[in-house]
């Protein structure tokens, strides 16, 4: 049996793209990982201890002086938060101001959970 080379080529292609295709998929992540901050519970966690800070000081706070109380919180997980900045805040705060518009600033959203 002969085998032409358009053959022979189509073979080799083809096992090299399952390889390949193999090798993407041992890289990809499965599982997730135990420090992913990403996930809706943990930004659940993080949008509570903003607002029982925000209802501890009345309102009257500024986003640094909110970053730096949320930090240093006793129920705050420095191992699982690792990555929180204050970029991941002010994008906390505009979560919450897309899900209630008539909120503008930290101290409407007090105003909002007093009532």
């Amino acid at each position: 049996m002969e085998l032409d080379i358009q053959t022979l080529m189509m073979v080799f292609f083809i096992i090299f793209l399952i390889i390949s295709i193999w090798k993407i998929y041992a890289f990809l992540p499965n599982e997730q990982l135990k420090d992913d901050d990403t996930t809706k519970e943990s930004q659940d966690e993080l949008i509570d201890l903003m607002l029982n800070i925000i209802l501890q000081n009345s309102g009257k706070i500024s986003v640094a002086e909110l970053y730096e109380q949320m930090s240093n919180h006793d129920n705050f997980d420095k191992k699982h938060y690792w990555r929180f900045n204050q970029n991941r805040l002010n994008h906390l705060l505009g979560l919450y101001y897309v899900k209630y518009p008539h909120v503008n600033s930290i101290e409407d959203i007090y105003n909002h959970l007093k009532n």
